[in-house]
């Protein structure tokens, strides 16, 4: 077994990030279905990975860093926010929330009967649902405790965090063929003459320069860092009560109060260009360690009667998006984005989606509101939807029964 420690796993999960670069670069399937970078170069270790655990080598990465870059980047993210914006995208938002609701309750019904006609428990149906594709990783393993403490399913854990997985690798790989089939029957922002072209802000376009000064850097650092410590005193405090969130939703709320409060007091006016640099980079090398360090055979170890579930659940997320979330969202090129996102935190997580949004629209221009609405659905409001959603599932008869 090869065990990298931090400062190893640091520069693998950096070559992973030049190596994404280079496949989307001079591989024009991954570029014209906008496959994120991070996903192309870590799914290529996973698989180089797995090859090498045939011939008995097994490499183990330091995945300590992993959770401080995801909370920087939705530190970042909260940062970004200003409530003059989120006051424009109000409607849109609710009507978000609306199509994420709807995919949550549908995952669930497909889980469930699935697995009933598969003769599974019922379980195992609501475990590969909304609990892990839409909750991910922390959401699969805390259910999978109660599933198998308080009704007695064998590995609920391991086949949580299997699903889980399973999401991550087909969010990140979906979301971009999903958005190139819809902006072909949409008006694409930018691509006529007479049009004055919308300027990028934040995260749409993570490879535009921006200038930035050490110390401008510093005071943007210190702001992500107050972030990091306030969001993680906060989640101390709420943590056993009924106001209890995840750490990266207070980490982010922290980042909305820091971001609005300075600026209403005129003490602060934060640098977005430079918050977004930070938040882009966090995300890339979050993703760049969660993909490389993929156990692939867990997902090879999956029974077929769960791997159907999962890919009838993914190929139900597609078109959900396509007829559903595209729809719903007004049929134009911000609907086409936004359903790429849908398709990120739908089977995978948040940062899946922003990178499945950053794909398509480093290629096709900026889409402001996307970038405004997903993050606020993806951490504020799709784990308590979630939660709800659950419970109401775990109150049928046949659950009730068990």
């Amino acid at each position: 077994m090869i065990q990298l420690d931090f400062y190893g796993t640091l520069v693998a999960a950096s070559l992973v990030l030049l190596l994404g670069r280079g496949l989307v670069t001079r591989i024009a399937f991954l570029r014209n279905y906008n496959i994120p970078e991070p996903v192309a170069g870590g799914l290529v270790v996973a698989l180089a990975l797995l090859l090498l655990r045939t011939f008995d080598i097994e490499v183990r990465f330091d995945t300590s860093l992993q959770t401080p870059l995801m909370l920087a980047f939705f530190a970042t993210i909260g940062l970004s926010a200003d409530f003059a914006s989120l006051k424009k995208g109000g409607r849109v938002v609710g009507i978000f929330v609306l199509a994420v609701t709807g995919l949550l309750v549908v995952q669930n019904a497909l889980g469930i009967g699935l697995a009933t006609a598969l003769g599974l428990d019922p379980l195992m149906g609501l475990l590969t649902g909304s609990i892990t594709l839409a909750g991910g990783h922390g959401t699969g393993a805390a259910w999978g405790t109660v599933f198998s403490e308080k009704y007695g399913l064998a590995s609920a854990s391991e086949l949580a965090i299997a699903s889980a997985t399973f999401g991550l690798v087909l969010g990140g790989l979906i979301g971009g063929p999903v958005a190139r089939l819809l902006i072909k029957r949409v008006r694409v922002p930018g691509c006529h003459p007479q049009e004055t072209p919308r300027l990028p802000k934040g995260f749409e376009q993570p490879n535009k320069e921006r200038s930035i000064t050490p110390f401008s850097f510093i005071e943007t650092l210190a702001l992500i860092a107050v972030s990091l410590l306030a969001g993680n005193l906060l989640n101390g405090l709420l943590h056993g009560t009924a106001f209890e969130l995840p750490t990266f939703v207070c980490v982010l709320f922290v980042g909305v109060v820091l971001r609005n409060g300075l600026s209403a007091l005129g003490l602060y006016q934060v640098f977005e260009r430079e918050v977004s640099v930070l938040g882009n980079v966090s995300l890339s090398l979050f993703l760049a360690i969660a993909l490389m360090s993929l156990k692939l055979w867990d997902l090879a170890a999956l029974a077929l009667p769960i791997f159907i579930i999962l890919a009838a659940q993914t190929l139900v997320m597609a078109l959900f998006a396509i007829f559903v979330t595209f729809r719903m969202m007004g049929r134009n090129y911000d609907a086409a984005v936004l359903a790429a996102g849908h398709c990120g935190f739908g089977l995978g997580a948040t940062p899946t989606a922003i990178a499945n949004m950053q794909a398509v629209t480093q290629r096709y221009g900026p889409s402001q509101i996307a970038f405004l609405v997903v993050p606020m659905v993806g951490a504020f409001f799709i784990d308590i939807i979630n939660v709800i959603v659950i419970k109401l599932y775990l109150v049928l008869p046949f659950f009730v029964a068990v």
